[in-house]
């Protein structure tokens, strides 16, 4: 399947309205990210991966990836950070590690109270809000992932498979992509029929995904040079309406 063109910011919303998805190349989601806040901060920010820990939950199944997590509220126009707590999805959305409380890294606050992820969270909010006008307050959950590939080993951005995360909806954004092949995410109907397919490349190339309504995965990444390091870093934002 070719990957999609450009799609132009105002179209979006209809887009993922008909079809369950959007993929959103960089020089679209800058301006619509700039809106909300400066990204002048975005070195900062995407260098925060370099301190990101292991996910001891993962490490169990014998696959590797790092990790941060945050929690935050929207409601009546106010975005707050809420107390660390625990990830939880049920085995029905993830049956590698379904049904327990996962406990990761917290997002450390200079990365939290960013600009760049306030950018994205209005951006969030405001984009997926068009989509759910009724809705009064998200819970939001905010995941840094670092997945590494290694000569002998391929990273898997989705452990899991093709699956739900079990929200309403799902922001992806690249933040780097260092000596790896692959990493093509992809998007599927229920019964497993690929419905669209796009390599989140440059730095703010993104996937806007209706949770409710298709599935997502991404393929494993490999490195292009085995003696370097490889490491596939995005930021992942899940709204749940309260």
């Amino acid at each position: 399947m070719d990957e999609p063109g450009p799609v132009e910011a105002s179209q979006c919303v209809a887009v993922v309205r008909e079809a369950g998805f959007c993929f959103v190349h960089a020089e679209t989601m800058r301006p619509a990210l700039e809106r909300f806040a400066t990204l002048s901060d975005w070195a900062m920010f995407a260098a925060s991966w370099d301190a990101l820990g292991p996910d001891p939950y993962l490490e169990r199944t014998g696959r590797a990836r790092r990790r941060r997590h945050g929690v935050f509220r929207w409601a009546e126009g106010t975005l707050t950070r809420e107390p660390h707590q625990p990830h939880f999805q049920s085995l029905a959305y993830n049956r590698l590690q379904g049904d327990v409380d996962r406990w990761f890294d917290p997002i450390v606050p200079e990365v939290g109270d960013s600009a760049s992820l306030r950018a994205v969270l209005g951006f969030s909010c405001e984009f997926f809000g068009a989509l759910a006008p009724e809705v009064s307050a998200w819970r939001i959950e905010v995941h840094q992932f670092r997945i590494e590939a290694r000569s002998d080993a391929a990273g898997e951005p989705t452990p899991e498979g093709v699956h739900r995360d079990g929200v309403d909806y799902v922001l992806v954004l690249m933040v780097d992509r260092a000596n790896i092949a692959s990493g093509t995410t992809t998007i599927h109907s229920a019964d497993g029929t690929l419905l669209g397919s796009f390599t989140l490349h440059d730095p703010l190339d993104a996937a806007l995904v209706d949770d409710a309504r298709v599935f997502h995965g991404v393929t494993p990444v490999t490195p292009v040079d085995a003696a370097k390091p490889a490491h596939r870093d995005v930021l992942v934002v899940t709204l749940k309406r309260e």
